[in-house]
């Protein structure tokens, strides 16, 4: 994508956040499994084998997701990444599976063995009675779930632009093959194979019910109850995330389905947080660089030229209030000052990160030090900007970059 636009002249951009309070730009990793033949185990069939397949095979899923719902936030975390989820058509950064209504119920109804109120009632025993067919459901199109079943496949939604599909693949194929092996561990030796299948399901259903959510991943409401009544992880930041790969569980599911050794985790540990403190590092530079070089140059600028209108103003009559001159440059030289201090204070702060022994360390400091103080530098020259005229402003505002036509 990169060597096409630069083909055409142009940039492909895949930072995941480039401009606050806009869309970010992510993928959609759609994942499904299939036999050797062809046939796919998440297609819900129309006989009683196939929807006990079926069901078989969603449940591993469902348990894998909520087993190990750290490997798949951590398996997409990146500086980028960390703004964009939670806002904007981008799903949340607590993980839950969506199974729209219909799908939700027939688990329902196979948990309690209660009927399932579809076409028509019928309690839901696996090996008896066909799953009843349901489409897709439409409200699929909710961009607040991270994992959602579509159908026939499921979306792994909280991939940003710039991350490889293959870790988020790499962490669910293993976290999958996980549970079949626990389920095929049971199967093998069960006595009645149907009686145990079903008691199983119900048993997945059951333990893992707290991963499924249907509803508005954005609502404060969801967040308070994900983490406070379900008990799921909430990992706002790749700082958050990505130690839990060296996580006791992790490490040994990892290790026993021979997927990485010891060693290699803690090297891709280790390189990731690295890669997050060397873009920051980098942003942060970058910031400090345009405030000295452009922006406070330009609100300067701007000043004098107010100045100079005001005093010509006033030479002509004692009589004109130049209100709109006064209170401007009042307000912008407050924000020069204040511009001054906050990019003093990241700069300490940048120079700072040099103390630390660990990249964990360096880490912690960037998310809990660096990243405040570029956000809060931000805010002022954001505010600075609307005061400024625009032929003074050294860059495009968003109007421009967006909707302008060159």
């Amino acid at each position: 994508m990169q060597k096409v636009a630069r083909k055409h002249g142009m940039v492909c951009l895949l930072h995941e956040k480039p401009f606050a309070g806009v869309n970010g730009s992510g993928k959609h990793n759609n994942w499904s499994m299939a036999t050797d033949q062809g046939v796919n185990l998440l297609s819900p069939g129309e006989t009683p084998h196939e929807n006990a397949q079926f069901l078989l095979f969603l449940c591993a899923v469902i348990q894998a997701v909520d087993d190990y719902q750290d490997l798949l936030r951590l398996s997409v975390a990146t500086a980028g990444n960390d703004h964009r989820l939670g806002a904007n058509e981008a799903p949340p950064a607590i993980i839950s599976v969506f199974l729209g209504d219909e799908l939700t119920a027939i688990l329902d109804a196979i948990k309690n063995d209660t009927p399932y109120e579809g076409q028509e009632k019928v309690i839901m025993k696996l090996g008896v009675h066909s799953l009843p067919r349901f489409s897709r459901d439409t409200t699929d199109r909710n961009r607040t779930s991270p994992f959602a079943f579509t159908g026939n496949k499921f979306e792994f939604r909280s991939l940003g632009s710039s991350n490889s599909i293959a870790c988020c693949n790499i962490m669910l194929n293993a976290s999958v093959a996980e549970s079949l092996k626990q389920y095929a561990d049971r199967l093998e030796s069960a006595e009645n194979f149907q009686d145990e299948l079903h008691a199983l399901i119900k048993e997945v259903i059951s333990a893992h019910q707290r991963i499924l959510f249907n509803g508005n991943g954005y609502s404060e409401e969801w967040v308070k109850e994900a983490v406070e009544v379900r008990g799921l992880s909430n990992l706002k930041t790749t700082v958050d995330a990505m130690p839990h790969l060296l996580d006791e569980k992790n490490q040994k599911m990892l290790i026993e389905h021979k997927v990485f050794t010891e060693t290699e985790l803690k090297s891709r540990c280790e390189i990731m947080l690295e890669n997050y403190c060397k873009t920051v590092n980098i942003e942060g530079h970058a910031m400090v660089d345009m405030v000295r070089k452009s922006y406070l140059p330009a609100i300067e600028g701007y000043l004098y030229s107010l100045a100079k209108t005001t005093s010509l103003m006033r030479s002509v009559s004692e009589n004109v209030k130049c209100n709109y001159e006064v209170s401007t440059m009042e307000r912008l030289s407050e924000l020069t000052d204040y511009i001054l201090e906050r990019v003093k204070d990241l700069e300490q702060a940048l120079e700072g990160l040099k103390a630390y022994d660990s990249i964990l360390e360096t880490a912690e400091a960037i998310r809990d030090d660096v990243i405040p103080k570029m956000e809060h530098l931000r805010k002022h020259v954001d505010e600075a900007e609307m005061l400024t005229s625009e032929e003074c402003w050294p860059f495009p505002s968003y109007g421009k970059l967006l909707f302008s036509v060159y």
